[in-house]
């Protein structure tokens, strides 16, 4: 295969595995509370998605049940109300307005921000750039490109007509049938790109009053994610150790707390993370959790011994 299939081939993953065609199972499996610990911390909790998806795509949450999962051991859950496929810039500026409802609405002086894999580098955005670092107290990133992707550089490689005649269409479909205000796939991929983070991470380095900590994951790539698992082995084969999108050395910021890996040979991937299958996959022990939403609460519960 030669590098322009190859770099076709990723490009046709990306919007696979951006989440067009595939949605995530209805809620199932087990039903109750899982771990312990209280999750009731100082600050309000505001959820931030990745790509792919809004807080909530054809009624489905993008965060299965993890945030009923808080809310029932005392946190105050918010989500970030930004677009599913809208530019860094664009999708700060929405949760820097959500966030300052949701500090009106509670009376708070800051929130904890949890962001799932593109969502972390919108947070990073808003806090260095727009003048939000004093109304955050801690920003976790999970499965975040904070290094941008080595494959991606491989799909900016497709001739440039046809990755915007590509982007033209993804537009079209979060803008219509996503709810998107701004879409713009385009630059929103393009700035994940390794030179793009690079330069970014110079750009907005980190502010010193608030915490950054982060995790990665990783998927066992042959029999792993149903979803995702193709995906994996070209990362694999590029990047390293992945978990179908991110990969974990590109995970790593601030203070770096670990990768979540699967208690059997499955391991965890991307869709994994937020609870896609509404299922309690069974994850090696971090922070002393062993689910995905054990691990929720735990990461809520640190942030509140932490003083956060």
């Amino acid at each position: 295969m030669n590098k322009r299939r190859l770099a076709f081939a990723l490009l046709l993953a990306v919007l696979y595995s951006a989440g067009i065609f595939a949605v995530p199972a209805s809620a199932g499996g087990e039903d109750h509370i899982a771990g312990t610990g209280s999750a009731a911390t100082k600050y309000p909790i505001v959820l931030v998605h990745g790509a792919g998806f809004r807080d909530a795509t054809f009624r489905i949450g993008y965060w299965g049940r993890i945030p009923a999962t808080l809310e029932a051991r005392g946190a105050r859950i918010f989500f970030g109300g930004t677009d599913g496929w809208g530019s860094i810039e664009s999708n700060a500026a929405m949760l820097k307005e959500t966030i300052e409802c949701v500090l009106a609405e509670t009376g708070s002086e800051k929130v904890n921000i949890i962001a799932h894999s593109k969502g972390g580098v919108d947070a990073r955005y808003m806090i260095s750039a727009m003048g939000m670092a004093d109304q955050v107290a801690s920003l976790t990133t999970i499965s975040t490109p904070h290094h941008g992707s080595e494959t991606l550089d491989k799909i900016i490689g497709v001739p440039d007509c046809l990755y915007k005649g590509a982007s033209w269409v993804m537009d079209g479909i979060f803008r219509v049938f996503i709810g998107d205000e701004a879409p713009d796939f385009y630059n929103g991929s393009k700035s994940l790109a390794t030179e793009y983070m690079k330069d970014f991470n110079i750009m907005h380095p980190d502010d010193p009053g608030v915490y950054y900590q982060s995790f990665g994951a990783a998927l066992t790539v042959l029999g792993g994610s149903i979803l995702l698992s193709w995906t994996a082995y070209p990362i694999e084969r590029i990047e390293g150790e992945n978990d179908g999108l991110v990969a974990v050395n590109s995970a790593k910021w601030g203070n770096f707390r670990g990768e979540l890996r699967g208690a059997a040979r499955r391991g965890v991937s991307h869709a994994d993370l937020v609870d896609i299958w509404r299922r309690d996959l069974k994850i090696q022990p971090l922070l002393g959790a062993e689910t995905i939403r054990e691990f929720y609460i735990a990461v809520a519960s640190d942030l509140k011994a932490r003083g956060y």
